[in-house]
């Protein structure tokens, strides 16, 4: 046997006892620290309002919200809005939005490879990116490093995940080209100079509904299902989301 089949079968045999392992532990989560069980909650009521000519999902916590309204083709108006206690008030917005090459589709029957965007109310828990945190940025935020991908294997147990090709678990060698391949995150260094993450299919994911939608900076055009804005607007707004706010982004025509 060859030395290149030798370390091909040497990566198989590594990619398969980590599927097997009871407990895999990820030594990169740390901001995510074990997002897919402790994001799990108890359903509050919530109520249907209509910001910037979009439909909001809120709960009586959230204080902040992002809506996207599309206007045609991938275009798309990106606006945050925020409530002291005295109703909603735009906070900025911008016409130069941007979403998926495949358009909007209700989130239910979104499916992965299409590059449509998911219509619907999401959270917005954490974000990460290339560059440093703004400053006052409080989500959690990790720093990208080299070797950190963002899971779309539907075989992984961790799909739809942040997580590090050495911690395993997940085809990472696959080609950009796979059906199956997983985003590595510093290909976009453009993009994820800041990403917020969409919760989307998370934390419970669907296989083959998609992963990894994020609201991250503009890059050339449409994007593969994610929103975009300017530098600007996705730094400004990171930097102006607080957790305690309970912030969401509302996706819609």
């Amino acid at each position: 046997m060859s030395i290149r089949a030798l370390a091909g079968a040497a990566v198989g045999v590594t990619f398969l006892l980590a599927l097997a392992a009871e407990a895999p532990i990820d030594a990169n989560r740390s901001s995510d620290a074990a997002e897919a069980s402790t994001d799990t909650e108890p359903e509050r009521e919530v109520r249907r309002i209509e910001l910037g000519g979009v439909r909001v999902r809120l709960d009586d916590d959230t204080r902040q919200v992002v809506t996207v309204n599309h206007k045609r083709g991938h275009r798309a108006r990106v606006t945050a809005w925020r409530n002291r206690g005295h109703g909603w008030k735009r906070v900025r917005t911008t016409r130069h939005g941007h979403i998926g090459y495949g358009g909007l589709v209700p989130g239910p029957k979104r499916k992965q490879g299409t590059g449509t965007t998911p219509i619907g109310t999401y959270t917005m828990k954490r974000a990460f990116g290339i560059a440093r945190a703004p400053k006052r940025a409080k989500l959690p935020f990790h720093r990208v490093h080299k070797g950190d991908y963002w899971v779309q294997d539907n075989k992984s147990r961790f799909y739809n995940q942040r997580r590090h090709k050495s911690a395993g678990g997940f085809r990472w060698w696959l080609p950009s080209s796979a059906y199956n391949s997983s985003e590595r995150l510093r290909d976009y260094r453009g993009q994820y100079a800041w990403a917020i993450v969409i919760d989307f299919n998370r934390p419970d994911p669907v296989r083959h509904r998609g992963s990894g939608i994020f609201l991250h900076v503009n890059g050339d055009g449409a994007t593969a299902g994610c929103v975009s804005a300017p530098r600007k607007f996705i730094r400004k707004t990171l930097a102006g989301l607080r957790p305690g706010r309970d912030p969401v982004i509302a996706i819609g025509r």
